[in-house]
């Protein structure tokens, strides 16, 4: 059975996309800790990010700092943290999480809860500084 990223890769379940090459997707998390939280995966549907070939987490990591260098700009940050727990869903992916300071990058917090409207302009908003 296609995980609920793969399933997100094919269009089969909607999302807001940040990025997307041919090899990989950036799209807003549905369930944010902190505004402009966004996940990186490959679209090839890997269930552990350390079983990816080194080309292709090298590639992974590269664009994931594209993506994160837009949404720095488009949410000013101390920094952009990374995480990667890979428990949650069997779908290699990074999470991308602007921080003010180490408690935001904690996934125990209650979650974050958008409209459509505010996804949408969360998503233009980091789209507008993504340079691919």
């Amino acid at each position: 059975m296609a995980s609920i990223f793969t399933k997100i890769v094919n269009e089969e379940i909607p999302s807001y996309k940040i990025a997307e090459t041919e090899q990989f997707l950036a799209f807003l998390d549905a369930f944010p800790i902190v505004k402009g939280h966004t996940l990186v995966i490959p679209k090839q549907e890997v269930d552990y990010i350390f079983d990816l070939d080194d080309q292709m987490l090298a590639e992974l990591q590269l664009f994931a700092k594209k993506v994160a260098l837009g949404i720095e700009k488009a949410f000013p940050c101390e920094r952009i943290g990374q995480a990667i727990v890979g428990l949650e869903v069997p779908h290699a992916h990074i999470h991308l999480i602007p921080l003010q300071g180490p408690l935001d990058i904690d996934f125990s917090k209650p979650k974050l809860q958008f409209t459509t409207e505010e996804f949408s302009s969360i998503a233009e908003k980091i789209k507008q500084h993504i340079t691919l």
